[in-house]
């Protein structure tokens, strides 16, 4: 239990990341308050749709797989945002980032599956903990490497670390999480 509680602090840190220099980071490509908002709001729509999609294929694949598709994905969409050359690139990069956190869908049925009826409520607990921390800790972590200016963030290190910490959950699950519902 503790490999997935880790992965999804990990994971909700790496989206936490990237919420303070954002907005800076869409203003440098002259992005107006709305397309900011939209920007931002855009993540939450991909996570929307691909919830469903992920638990879907967690149920056909297992959710090890999926978790880990999920995470590589993630890796992927935060090295494109640390590249990004247009407020279109942006766009791509954070509607991949959340079709890509679905995966907390999956991290949440792992979690079902491992627990028995006795101590599912304590295991879904910690659950909503792990993902409070990482809440928590990513917007902190994302302002301080984003810097002390906000004329001009550093638009490299929040992603690039965003991206390391979705390695190390990718290199966590693939070594330690077994398939919780006996898939593959």
């Amino acid at each position: 239990m503790l490999v997935i509680l880790l992965v999804v602090v990990i994971d909700l840190i790496g989206f936490g990341i990237i919420i303070p220099f954002l907005p800076f980071y869409a203003e440098s490509f002259g992005a107006s308050p709305q397309r900011v908002t939209m920007l931002m709001a855009i993540f939450s729509i991909a996570q929307f749709i691909a919830a469903p999609f992920w638990g879907a294929m967690s149920d056909k694949f297992g959710r090890k797989v999926i978790i880990c598709i999920t995470l590589m994905g993630s890796v992927i969409a935060y090295i494109f945002l640390s590249l990004a050359s247009s407020l279109l690139t942006l766009f791509i990069a954070r509607a991949l980032a959340g079709f890509m956190a679905g995966n907390i869908s999956t991290a949440q049925a792992y979690i079902a599956d491992i627990s028995t009826k006795e101590n599912r409520t304590k295991a879904m607990g910690l659950f909503g903990a792990a993902f409070g921390i990482g809440f928590i800790l990513g917007p902190a972590i994302g302002g301080i490497l984003a810097g002390p200016d906000p004329e001009n963030p550093n638009t490299l290190y929040p992603p690039m670390f965003a991206a390391l910490l979705s390695f190390i959950a990718l290199t966590l699950s693939l070594l330690f999480l077994k398939n919780s519902n006996n898939i593959l």
